[in-house]
């Protein structure tokens, strides 16, 4: 069954590009993003780890570790890695799993259990599903998770952005409103009532209807 926002992310032991690991151990006090690819040497993902390279260090600015992981030995990413960097000019600076056995793909939702205890004879077709991002807090809950087709590169900016706005919105009583980018207005939550509010926001609020109150985001 594929996770649902909220759940525990499960934790697992794997060997990565960078050494084996425990994944909630790794996770430490972070935030996580965990990015699937189906399949080494594909052409789609080969420009999103290059992408993903690229955006590693607003990511770290954030307190949120890049993991990859793709349905391959760890020995045929670190090959991958040297075209990633020739084609797209940025090397791979994230650990990177080799889920050979399928058990991260199927531990996540990503593969049905019938879809074998290895990667060996499997091509990208059959591991189309595998391409999912999942946002993970410190808590080890899931925050975020989208899925992709293999056609389709995924946005890695909107993952930026919506980043932004968990981390916002777990330490604030706010919500986000369409499109919102970092600095600019928030929404007051629901949950607050309006005389907690005044409280909250002495200087008041803009209320085009009584249930959106609208304020300047919260800093700190």
């Amino acid at each position: 069954m594929a996770l649902q926002l909220g759940q525990t992310a499960p934790d697992f032991e794997a060997d990565t590009t960078e050494g084996r690991i425990r994944f909630h151990e790794w996770i430490g006090d972070s935030w996580a993003v965990l990015f699937s690819h189906p399949k080494d040497f594909t052409p789609v993902c080969t420009t999103e780890l290059g992408y993903m390279a690229k955006l590693q260090p607003e990511f770290a600015k954030r307190n949120t570790k890049v993991i990859g992981l793709s349905v391959d030995p760890t020995d045929r990413h670190a090959a991958w890695a040297k075209d990633i960097e020739e084609t797209q000019g940025h090397h791979p600076n994230y650990p990177m799993i080799g889920d050979t056995d399928l058990k991260v793909s199927k531990l996540y939702g990503m593969l049905p259990y019938e879809a074998g205890e290895s990667c060996e004879g499997r091509t990208a077709v059959d591991n189309l599903t595998v391409r999912t991002v999942f946002v993970i807090g410190p808590d080890k809950k899931v925050k975020l998770l989208f899925a992709y087709p293999m056609t389709t590169g995924r946005n890695f900016d909107e993952v930026l952005r919506v980043l932004d706005s968990l981390q916002l919105t777990a330490k604030h009583r706010v919500a986000t409103p369409v499109n919102w980018h970092q600095g600019e207005d928030v929404i007051i939550a629901g949950a607050v009532s309006d005389d907690e509010a005044k409280t909250i926001y002495p200087n008041g609020w803009k209320a085009p209807k009584p249930y959106l109150r609208i304020v300047p985001q919260p800093r700190g």
